[in-house]
Order: C-alpha cells, then structure tokens, then sequence
C-alpha cells in the first residue's frame, strides 16, 4: 500500500507529490490525460514573487514583465510601469511538464490514462477507484490528496460540499503586430463583471482571452474582431480554449485521509481567476501537513483540520475582499 495517491497531474498536484516524495513517502500520482502537458486555457502570468519562492525553470519562461496598459470601458488608458520586473509569462504546457518532471525525479510514479471514478475513506485507509485503460482497479494509499482541477466531483462525493461560484475563462492563441505589453480591457461589453486580456508571449503571438460568466463564445469573437480593427491582432489564430475557474471553495477542503488543493479547493484569486501562486501556497501548506500526518500516523479530521486553518489564515482575507 502506498502512502499517498495525488489525483491529478497538474502543476499543483506534481508539487504536492515531489514535496512527499522528497520526504521519502511512497507516492502515485493519478492522471486522466495520456501525458503531462498538453494545451491549457490559462494566460500563464505569475509574479515575480511566485516564479522566486518556488524555483520556476527559467526554460518555461516566455516573457518578463514590467508594465501593462489598462483600457477603460470609455478606452481612456492608464499605463502601470516599473524599472524591475514585475511579473513573467510561463508556457502553461511546458510548465505542467516540468513539474511533473520534479515530482518524478523526486521518485513520485504517474499512472497515466487514470481517470478516478470515486473515493472511498476507510478506517486504515482510503481507496481511490480508478479506470486505468477502461479495465476497473482500486488503488489503496493512506492518504489521498485531492488536485482533480474545476467542476471535481470527488470533494461532493466524500461530503466536503460543493465550490459556491465559478466563472469560464475563455483564450485563443492569436498573431500580433506592434504589442509589446500586456494589455487589460475593461467594460460590460467586452467581459461583464470581469475583464479581458492580450498578452504577448513573443514578437508575433499573443494569448486574447477572457472571463465571463455567460456566453463566452460570443464575447471573445467581439474581442478578436475589434482587436482586429485596431490593427492589433492580425489573424484569428488557433479555436478557442475554454476553462472553467473557481471562485469560492467547498465546504472543506480536508477530511479523514483526505485533502483537496487547488482549483478542486477554489484556491484561486477571485479578482483576477488567477490559481498559480494561490495553489502552490496551499499546496506547500498540504504537503507539510501531510508529512506531519503521516510520520504521527494520523489522519484523522481534527488532525488535517490545521490545513484548512493554515491556507484560508492565508488567503483568505484576500479572496474575502
């Protein structure tokens, strides 16, 4: 039996299990896709703050930054600058792989094609019941961590409530002639309640996208086409991705054996829809937490409690503002 299974192998589920593994736990990690990586609808953009405190590979890297223009719904602009960087642009896909790359160097082992069907706590264990290449398998640990992204049936399933809110972030990779900044749109008519983006990741490419709570498809075809008018844009680029983004947690994000992290927690800032930092923070919180858990060889609620206590003392005043 091993000591934890993390379900899912995004870049906060990786971390977790190269954390554990690191600490000489024996870790799976369960992953629905065939490979880590592949396309995400995410803008890529992390602080410099974040790249910094958890060692992000230069290698993913495709931008630094140091400013952005901001439009008003009137298009009135305000330019923010400042001589050092602020921020940088990753590659989502190379990231997702490179995290994966630690949690394996660290001796974490990835069961691909391991979609996760439901969770079942008992008391010396938890049982993840996982169809791995259409054939039916329940797969023991002593701990389960929770990592299975937005709209993750798993947390429901094991009583921890459902997330409260969530919004569609929606992003096509588009050609560009003569943006060099980020650029964030205000307005009812281009995002209502929320915002769009166009954000450069070289000389000719950019990602325009944008968060809205209903028809996301008509509200990005506006955006392209009136970037297009502006000389901005010059091809429509690849489809569309969508995503759906988190905005409130569950009810909890812990239980027995069991801790949930990431977009599955809606650790993400209400703000921006923005997870990267907000999740590696909780993440780091979970993976100590859990080493704490497992070398006491306690598992119980009233011991995982201090995780929910830790993150939400963290973030929480800031995703209650």
């Amino acid at each position: 039996m091993r000591d934890v299974l993390v379900v899912g192998g995004g870049p906060i589920g990786s971390y977790v299990a190269s954390k554990l593994a690191e600490a000489g736990y024996g870790v799976a990690v369960l992953e629905k896709k065939e490979k880590p990586g592949g396309r995400v609808c995410c803008a890529g953009i992390i602080s410099k703050e974040c790249r910094n405190a958890f060692d992000i590979d230069d290698s993913v890297v495709l931008k630094r930054v140091n400013s952005a223009r901001i439009f008003s719904p009137s298009g009135r602009l305000i330019r923010l600058w400042r001589e050092e960087e602020q921020a940088c642009v990753v590659d989502r896909a190379a990231f997702d792989l490179s995290m994966a790359e630690r949690a394996m160097d660290a001796g974490a082992e990835y069961l691909f094609n391991s979609p996760v069907k439901g969770i079942t706590v008992k008391d010396d264990r938890a049982v993840a019941g996982v169809a791995r290449n259409g054939t039916g398998l329940d797969i023991e640990a002593r701990a389960v961590v929770i990592a299975s992204g937005f709209g993750s049936r798993l947390p429901a399933g094991l009583g921890l409530g459902k997330a409260g809110d969530s919004v569609v972030g929606v992003q096509a990779e588009v050609e560009t002639a003569n943006v060099g900044e980020i650029e964030v749109y205000m307005g009812q008519e281009i995002a209502p309640g929320f915002f769009g983006w166009l954000v450069p990741t070289d000389e000719k490419r950019a990602l325009v996208g944008l968060l809205t709570r209903r028809r996301a498809d008509l509200y990005i075809k506006r955006l392209i086409a009136s970037l297009r008018e502006q000389g901005k844009v010059i091809s429509d680029g690849v489809e569309p991705g969508y995503r759906g983004i988190t905005l409130k947690p569950p009810g909890r994000t812990y239980g027995g054996r069991v801790i949930v992290v990431g977009d599955a927690a809606g650790q993400v800032k209400p703000t921006t829809g923005g997870g990267i930092y907000f999740s590696l923070l909780s993440a780091e919180i979970a993976a100590r937490h859990l080493k704490q858990a497992l070398e006491a060889d306690d598992l119980s609620p009233g011991r995982l409690m201090g995780y929910e206590r830790e993150w939400k003392k963290e973030l929480g005043q800031e995703m209650k503002i």
